[in-house]
Order: structure tokens, then sequence, then C-alpha cells
């Protein structure tokens, strides 16, 4: 590529965009003058323009910091993609690879350098980079260097070296999510305290947000993933333990989706493979834990489910902005449960963390919480947990568009409590709910709890009504779960009482009241035909014959689909149906090198679609 400091001709000739998003012309300007400083944008926002294009301006090497090899291989793969003389230096690398980065580092043929945070710490990484003009550092996921971060990372606090040993190298670092005290910690810990702080909005408005009680978890996703699925993108659904990703893929296998499990206990070369099919760009769905987390860049994932209560509100919009980073509608569902809260209050009890580490993970619940059991636009309140207010309500979350109706449950809510109390504290919900209802079972009979005066005064409310009382009791904190025997045993606390004397009332959405009704599960093979929405008019076949040729192309290259188009650009190349190579360089997404490299394999699709 030809050499300007124009951030605009950099952006239109390398990456095919003819403007700047949001904050983002502020933020390149900036930095590429030589200034330092922290960017706050919600995952999808456009960050990582935010210093390829200064490093692409400003003379020298720019060297990015990012924890995972897969992200980092993305990444590099697609700015190769758009000319960039980009490599990555990690430990995945062997010794051949190894070699021929630190060979292009030392003749100045890079012009980005990707490195994992303890490589850089190496004495001989570091002293490589000293003997070489540096335009930047950019620390692409900074809340890692936080421990009030949700992803802290022991080796990015080496990270504090930059400043002392290059003051003189611009360093930006940049995170999608960050309360106010870890973007503190972020400043102070990379002498960032006297630069800006650039916040962009962290509303996803494409991104709907859906939550609802878990009753029968295998039945709501799939009735979740039938609504969202719209054929062609790829859906990931986050499990809470590496059983549940085996057992829940294997069902979505059966039921004839293309189904595959990710965690931390697979073998590297399997989880790599996994990696690797999900970035085919063929619409599969990977059902994982947290561990398939950062550096998720495939901009067509339709959308995310939750099996259980994530670990607090900045991870939760961590993970469900995976989806839609195009730009186009995408879905995310949570699903809960009293157990999830429960289990989350006694991990943060029995953790050797500090005092005020509990403190500020309690705090992280408890706003998760208020969101999960609210009536009101969920959107509003995730947001205020970066610090963005929406003027109004979404309008994109469950709350807003089937808004619920309270009732007072005030007298079941004394009811339960009641009952609780009466059997000693000592039993799992489902007996105490026995007890309610006036179930003479062996249990129930064998502690004599049919002669108590709370035996059968609940017998008008369901089973599925109880578990949703007990749910939200414990979430405001009038219930507690202790474990004896590794069985859930149900206390009363403190915050019980004045619920019990009438003094507090408790509101319940009208549904919750309801027994939870069960959708039957239907595998692929069984639903109705439902074709995906069409991308405008008659331009679908060459959509999808675009994107048969880019399967074909990756596929060749051993490289991530979307990297060499995204969906979106496929789909505007296939409504304006360039004629000429001039045409098509006017596309969304298509700069000079993916001209000279694709063009005219494009346009011979394009005639050969009709």
């Amino acid at each position: 590529m030809t050499p300007t400091t124009d951030p605009r001709a950099v952006l239109h000739d390398v990456f095919g965009f003819t403007d700047f998003r949001g904050r983002q012309a502020e933020i390149v300007a900036h930095v590429t003058a030589g200034g330092s400083g922290l960017v706050l944008m919600p995952t999808g926002g456009g960050k990582s323009l935010c210093y390829q294009v200064p490093a692409l301006c400003r003379p020298g090497l720019g060297v990015v910091v990012s924890p995972l090899i897969a992200l980092m291989e993305d990444q590099v793969a697609a700015l190769r993609q758009q000319g960039v003389a980009a490599a990555a230096l990690h430990s995945g690398l062997d010794e051949e690879e190894r070699r021929q980065v630190s060979l292009d580092l030392a003749n100045g043929r890079l012009k980005l350098l990707y490195v994992s945070p303890e490589r850089l710490a190496l004495e001989g990484t570091a002293e490589r980079l000293a003997r070489r003009d540096l335009a930047l550092f950019a620390v692409d996921e900074a809340h890692c260097i936080s421990a009030w971060g949700h992803n802290f990372r022991p080796e990015y606090r080496m990270l504090t070296m930059l400043a002392e040993r290059f003051p003189e190298v611009p360093r930006v670092a940049l995170t999608a999510t960050a309360d106010a005290r870890t973007v503190d910690d972020i400043r102070e810990r990379l002498s960032l305290t006297e630069a800006p702080v650039f916040r962009g909005s962290f509303d996803r408005p494409n991104i709907r947000i859906e939550v609802a009680p878990r009753d029968n978890a295998t039945a709501q996703i799939a009735a979740f993933m039938e609504e969202a699925d719209d054929g062609r993108g790829a859906g990931i659904i986050y499990c809470p333990s590496r059983a549940e990703t085996e057992r829940t893929a294997a069902r979505l296998r059966r039921d004839g989706y293309d189904a595959l499990h990710y965690h931390a206990g697979m073998d590297a070369a399997d989880r790599r493979a996994a990696e690797r099919r999900f970035s085919s760009g063929d619409p599969v769905v990977m059902a994982a834990t947290i561990a398939f987390g950062m550096g998720i860049d495939r901009p067509d994932v339709r959308w995310v489910a939750h099996h259980a209560l994530p670990g607090g509100p900045e991870s939760w919009y961590q993970e469900i902005g995976r989806a839609g980073r195009d730009g186009a509608a995408a879905r995310a569902l949570l699903l809960y449960g009293a157990e999830d809260i429960a289990i989350a209050r006694r991990r943060i009890a029995e953790s050797p963390a500090a005092d005020a580490q509990k403190r500020l993970d309690h705090e992280r619940l408890d706003r998760l919480v208020a969101i999960v059991e609210s009536a009101t636009c969920r959107r509003r309140l995730l947001l205020r947990c970066f610090g963005d207010d929406l003027p109004q309500d979404c309008g994109n979350c469950d709350a807003c568009l089937r808004p619920p109706r309270l009732v007072d449950a005030t007298e079941a809510a004394r009811k339960l409590l009641s009952a609780v109390h009466r059997t000693g504290g000592r039993f799992g919900l489902g007996h105490v709910v026995d007890v309610l209802r006036g179930k003479d079972t062996d249990k129930v009979g064998s502690f004599g709890h049919d002669k108590l005066s709370v035996f059968g005064i609940g017998r008008d409310v369901a089973e599925g009504a109880w578990k949703n009382i007990a749910r939200h009791l414990l979430a405001h904190g009038a219930l507690e779960m202790a474990s004896e025997t590794n069985l859930p045993i149900y206390q009363a606390t403190e915050a019980a009482r004045p619920i019990l004397r009438g003094e507090q009332p408790v509101m319940l959405q009208e549904a919750a009241l309801r027994e939870a009704a069960r959708a039957p599960r239907r595998s692929r093979a069984q639903r109705p035909g439902r074709p995906a929405p069409p991308i405008g008019g008659g331009e679908d076949s060459a959509f999808e014959a675009l994107r048969a040729w880019r399967k074909e192309a990756a596929t060749r290259q051993s490289v991530p689909a979307y990297v060499i188009f995204p969906d979106r650009t496929l789909a505007d190349i296939a409504a304006q149906r360039p004629r000429t190579l001039d045409d098509l360089a006017e596309v969304h997404g298509v700069g000079a090198s993916k001209l000279d490299r694709y063009g005219l394999d494009v346009l011979r699709v394009l005639r050969d679609a009709g």
C-alpha cells in the first residue's frame, strides 16, 4: 500500500469505507497526532479502526496487545486481505513461524504486530521493539488489566512497563465493558490519567434483548432458535458447564442442526478446529462455556442464548454483543433460575478474594438480578451499568414489546415464607411446595408436615407459580439457599420479616403466577418451511452465489470467510450489481487490495448469476 497520513484516504483505500462512525473520526485524529487515550465502545462498535487507521498513518510499527491467539490470527488474516503487512507473535507459533515473524520485524517489513502480553513482557521482545520506530501501542480488551474488571488477567499487569520504557509512544487502551471503577484502574495502570477518555454510546439497538425464567431450557431455547434463525447466520448458546455444552450440542445435532461444542477442557487442536468451523461462514450453532469469548469477530452471528445467569452485567453485555456485529437485526435470550442466583451468591461468599472484591462481585450480581427481575425496559437498566442513559424506553426488549402486567403477590409470598419457616428451614423447594399444595407424600407424612397450619393453604397456586415466587424472593434476598449434603435448602432471611408482617408488598408479573407452558420440541426437519428473509427483490440468488464463491475462496486460503467479505458487503454487491471494477470500488467494504485480488471474480459471479 502507498504510505499516506490522511486517515480518510486510509479508511477508503484500505478498508473500503466512506466515512467514520460515531466518535471514530475524533479518536483517529487524536491518536494520529500522537495522543494517548482510553476508548470505551461496545462490541461491534468499530474499536479496531481506532488504532489500525492511526498505525497506518503514522511512521513506524503499530503494536497491538491482544489476549487471545484466535483473536490475533483473525485480525492479522483480515489485515493481510486488505493489503496490510501484519503478523502475530504468540506462544502458538512453531519455530519456523516465529523465526519468520522475527525476521520481518528486524527488517522493517511489518506495519502492524499483534502480540500477547506475556510475549511483549519478554526482555528480548521489548529490546527488539526498542530498536524500531514505533507508531503506537494499542491495548485491546484493556479491562483485563484491572482486578476490578470482569475478566482480569494477571499477565496484563506487565503492561505497566509501556509508559516507563516507551514514554514517547502513544498508548491507546480499548474495551467494550468497563464500569467506572475499572475505567479508573485502567487509566492508572497504563499511565493514562492525564489522557482523554473517549466514550461512545454503548447502545446496540439492533439486538433484541429477552429474559425469561428457566423452565424447560431445551424447549425454550429450541423455540427461540426457530424464531431467531434465518437459515444463514450462526448462533451461540452459552452453557454453565463443560458437560452441558456437550449435551446441548448432541441434542441439537439430533434435531438436525449443525452444532458444535467448545470448552476449556477440550484438546487444543479440537478447540481450534471448532473455532475455524464457526468462522467458516456456515450457519452453525456453538454450544460453549465462556471460554468461547473474546475475539469472536464473525459479523453475522444472528443470536446468542444464555442457558443460565452470566457473571454480571459487563460479561452479559459483552457476550450478547457478539450477535449482530454487522448491524443487522439480532436476538439475545437469557434464561435463569433461582438456583443460579443462589449459586452465584455462595460462590462469592466462599471465594478467597478480598472483602472489597467480594463487595464488588455482590454489586454486579445485584445489578444483574435487578435487570432480569425488572418489569421495565431492560436495555435502559443494562446501559446504566456503563454510564449510558437512554432518554426513553428502547422498544426492542421483551419488557417493551410485551409489557408485563404486575399483580399483588404479597399474600402468596407470605404463605411461602411461612411454610419455609414452619418446616424448619431444612428442606428444598419441592418439599415446601408439596406442603403448601397439600400433597400427602411419604416425606410430608414422615415429618408430620401434614399437621402444620400451612399444609394445603396454597392449593390454588400452581406448582410452577410457587417456583417463580420463590425465585423472586430469592432474587430480592428474602430467601436464601443453603446446602446440606449437596441438596439446596431454602431458608428465610431478615429481609423476609417486613413481608411477613405485611409492611412490604411483593409485586410479580401476572405471567409468573400462571403455570409455565412447556413448548414442544420440534426437529429442524419437522418445522414448516420458513425461507430466510430476502436481501432485496431478485438479488437473493446473486447473494447466495457470492456466498458460495466466498466459501471456496476462504477454504483455499484457510481464512475465515468474513475476512474476505462480510455478508453486508456481499448484500450491497448483490443489490448494486456493479458492472465494472470502478463500480465495485464504490461498494461499502471493498478496498483497493480486495478490489485487485477479488474484483474480476466477483464480477464473473454476478454475470453467471444473471
